[in-house]
């Protein structure tokens, strides 16, 4: 009998963590934190120029998937990208992009 390999098992989990990315907003939001640090809803809205609901929604999907990190201060709750595991993976999505951006926005597959 061939083995599957161990990968195949995370297919469905892979699946639904590219999905929690594939959203405009929530990029968006996550390389705002990349970039500015940590910030709180009020202020997301304010560099993104977004409706508080919508950002929430996405901070609340981005949290649960753990790829932003909050924490309480005072009454708000600021949020931070995670650095120790998407902070390496944008670097790695960045230096990806130099090479192969013009194909994405080619490619018939994807929708844009």
């Amino acid at each position: 009998m061939k083995s599957v390999p161990t990968r195949t098992v995370f297919v469905k989990p892979y699946a639904l963590f590219f999905q929690a990315l594939a959203n405009q907003t929530r990029m968006q939001v996550l390389h705002l934190l990349a970039d500015k640090g940590s910030m709180n809803v009020s202020e997301i809205c304010g560099e993104l120029a977004l409706e508080q609901t919508h950002v929430s929604h996405s901070l609340k999907c981005l949290t649960f998937c753990g790829l932003v990190t909050s924490s309480r201060e005072g009454k708000s709750r600021i949020y931070s990208v995670n650095e120790q595991t998407v902070l390496p993976l944008l670097e790695i999505v960045d230096n990806h992009l130099r090479n192969y951006a013009s194909n994405l926005f080619t490619c018939d597959a994807l929708e844009r």
